[in-house]
């Protein structure tokens, strides 16, 4: 049985313990480090188009799916997946796989909901999302 683009990027994902995001289209392999959502902001900023791509992603909840809604990947896989993360995917007509699907995904602390996809609680716009999630970047940052 020949190997998908989303069963190599699971692979990849779990072989690389730095990589925190792994898109693959046939020959094409992205593989990212940075954590959170920061990645996939400046991705719909610089206009990228991730069409054809099949991306395995660390953790996918309800921010990093709005913004996979405006990227376009085929499909997502993530070891943890939110109920809102996988309706927003579904909604915008991206397949999902995942090991384990959260009410919610909780922050780093483990002690509340993730503070990215808490901004966007009542948001379901992607565009609209990248505004929020942008400004709470920029509180975060300044917080720091």
């Amino acid at each position: 049985m020949e190997a998908t683009d989303l069963d190599l990027a699971r692979a990849l994902l779990i072989a690389n313990k730095n990589a925190t995001l792994v898109a693959v289209r046939d020959d094409e392999v992205i593989v990212c480090t940075e954590h959170g959502i920061k990645p996939l902001l400046a991705w719909v900023r610089e206009g990228r188009d991730l069409s054809g791509f099949s991306v395995a992603d660390k953790i996918v909840g309800k921010a990093p799916a709005l913004l996979y809604a405006i990227l376009g990947p085929r499909a997502v896989f993530s070891p943890v997946m939110s109920w809102t993360g996988r309706a927003v995917l579904l909604a915008a007509g991206v397949a999902t796989s995942y090991d384990a699907l959260v009410p919610h995904i909780q922050n780093r602390a483990k002690d509340g909901q993730c503070p990215m996809d808490s901004s966007v609680t009542n948001v379901w716009e992607p565009y609209e999302a990248v505004g929020v999630l942008s400004d709470r970047v920029s509180a975060l940052r300044a917080t720091a």
